[in-house]
């Protein structure tokens, strides 16, 4: 990686990998990518339940940066009679309601219930990791821009405004591998934290009287 200075604003970050060395450009959420909300299908019709289509709710999402099996599922009449929508691998889920800002990238094609507006980038033009490790300010966007009496919600309109500072693709892409490292690292060690404080507590329990 090369350590630069701020030029010309905040259009070159400070640091970045060798060989880019062009401007990041302001762009619209939204030319980057599609904003795609959800839909759940009637509770009281079992026709339309426990299909094959993977159909996720908010509280499943914000432990794992992939995830590939929901806990409920609906069928294709369900989908035909709901607005929800097949969301393509790649896809960023990101709640839009009740907790706005946890993500998490499709690994396997599914659809949502209401309460998202996900990121489908345009694959020319947006890198789905990149996007990702962005987390932090589309959550800090929906949270400034929700609006709601009962609870704050940000719409697929408001979030297709959302300004953001985006290099070239192949960077894009660059960046996005890096942080997909650093962060499958840091789930390799929370799971081996996870076995050692495991395995103390047996140890406690056989050990003292």
């Amino acid at each position: 990686m090369q350590k630069l200075f701020p030029k010309n604003g905040s259009k070159f970050p400070q640091l970045r990998f060798a060989g880019f060395a062009d401007a990041w450009e302001e762009r619209k959420l939204g030319e980057l990518s599609n904003i795609v909300g959800g839909g759940t299908p009637s509770t009281s019709n079992p026709e339309y339940w426990d299909g094959d289509i993977d159909w996720y709710a908010p509280a499943e999402i914000g432990e794992q940066s992939y995830v590939s099996k929901s806990k409920k599922t609906i069928t294709e009449l369900g989908l035909k009679k709901s607005s929800a929508r097949i969301l393509p691998v790649g896809t960023v889920l990101f709640t839009s309601r009740a907790g706005i800002g946890n993500t998490a990238i499709l690994a396997k094609e599914a659809t949502t219930n209401q309460g998202f507006q996900s990121i489908v980038p345009d694959q020319n033009k947006l890198d789905s990791y990149f996007i990702f490790s962005r987390t932090n300010e589309l959550k800090r966007y929906g949270e400034v821009t929700g609006a709601g009496s009962t609870f704050v919600e940000v719409s697929g309109k408001q979030m297709s405004k959302m300004s953001i500072m985006v290099p070239e693709l192949s960077e894009q892409q660059k960046i996005g591998s890096f942080f997909k490292q650093l962060d499958d690292t840091i789930a390799l060690h929370q799971r081996k934290l996870e076995k050692l404080q495991e395995l103390k507590k047996g140890y406690l329990q056989k050990m003292f009287c």
